[in-house]
């Protein structure tokens, strides 16, 4: 193999791949980036066998082929060297990277050795073309509220599927909900992607990138980023029926400035830190205010409060951190929170007349 290309380019494929890359792997050879040339492009790919990673970048090719070498190493001595080009001669398993007064020859490994990289059936794919603005938003606001729990795999992950000609994102796990209605849809689909896979595209998103085209079979997602294609497995199972938990109606809905309620939220969270999180809620319909309360048993208390809008007089004990966690990624500048009684879900959402998203936090047993 023998080949040029640039070192910002290189920088860049290797930048996106190398996180997939595990040096903690069962099998050594996983540890390893996979350059292949094709055509006048080189193919930079790692994979941990959940998650592919693929990037091309155009490339002066002299000699076609293809090797593996570390991933750590490699990124790490293309990331160091000087902007300008580098030349890549292979020859058995070794590669000599050259640039300027730099030159380095590597010991890699046999690309035969490397895992197949998963490929997709374009003409039977589920294809969504999705603005990266919106992509971005709605993955960060579902993401938050999946599990982390291994015991109930279908829970670490974000569920994709469609209602009545709309792409929904859900995410759960157990204490809490999140619901974003992404876009209107002919396809059906109900596919539970993993999280980590998720957080791996939001990771490869740049600013220059405006959509963000998605393809679904039975058994795999792959994500196109600008030049990069992230594969993921997708997993298997049957997602909860989590539209129950959503109330149509509640007793109290408060409204406030969102700016407001974070601040209270905030100032409640650190005297709640002893006690698991747990904080107050007393909406006041009469005073027209919602306040915090928190306290920490050998530290003091706090009460916080914001003005609001109170349709009935209520109080639910929550957990701050989720709490700041929906409002953190609520865009909106008026928020509404609204609930029944101390037992039943809390639901946070804007205050549109058809909101696209919806957070339902479960009460904690004050």
């Amino acid at each position: 193999m023998e080949l040029s290309v640039t070192q910002e380019n290189l920088t860049r494929a290797l930048t996106v791949v190398g996180r997939v890359a595990s040096s903690r792997a069962t099998l050594p050879i996983l540890s390893n980036i996979l350059l292949r040339t094709e055509g006048n492009r080189l193919l930079v790919a790692a994979t941990n066998l959940e998650i592919a990673t693929t990037c091309y970048i155009g490339a002066k090719v002299t000699k076609q082929g293809e090797l593996t070498l570390p991933a750590r190493l490699v990124a790490e001595f293309i990331a160091s060297l000087p902007k300008g080009t580098i030349d890549i001669v292979a020859k058995g398993t070794s590669m000599t990277l050259s640039s300027g007064k730099f030159s380095s020859i590597m010991s890699g490994v046999e690309a035969t050795e490397f895992p197949e990289l998963p490929s997709i059936d374009e003409k039977e794919a589920v294809i969504y073309k999705i603005a990266a603005t919106d992509f971005k938003q709605s993955v960060n606001q579902t993401v938050i509220a999946s599990s982390s729990d291994t015991s109930r795999p279908v829970l670490t992950g974000v569920y994709w599927h469609s209602i009545d000609g709309d792409l929904y994102l859900a995410g759960t796990d157990g204490y809490r909900l999140a619901e974003r209605r992404l876009m209107k849809t002919k396809s059906t689909i109900q596919a539970i992607v993993p999280a980590s896979s998720l957080n791996e595209v939001l990771r490869t998103l740049s600013d220059g990138i405006e959509e963000i085209e998605v393809l679904f079979d039975d058994t795999q997602v792959r994500f196109r980023v600008g030049e990069a294609e992230i594969t993921s497995r997708l997993i298997d199972g049957s997602y909860p029926d989590y539209r129950q938990l959503i109330p149509n109606e509640s007793e109290t809905v408060v409204t406030l400035k969102t700016d407001e309620f974070a601040r209270i939220v905030k100032v409640a969270g650190l005297f709640a830190r002893d006690s698991g999180g747990s904080v107050t809620l007393n909406a006041d319909a009469d005073a027209k205010t919602l306040s915090i309360h928190s306290i920490a048993s050998e530290l003091g208390e706090n009460t916080s409060s914001a003005d609001a809008t109170v349709t009935a007089s209520g109080q639910v004990t929550l957990n701050s951190r989720y709490i700041s966690d929906a409002l953190g990624v609520l865009d909106a500048d008026m928020i509404q929170f609204r609930f029944s009684g101390k037992l039943s879900p809390c639901v946070l959402t804007t205050v549109e007349k058809s909101p696209n998203y919806t957070h339902i936090i479960m009460p904690l047993k004050s």
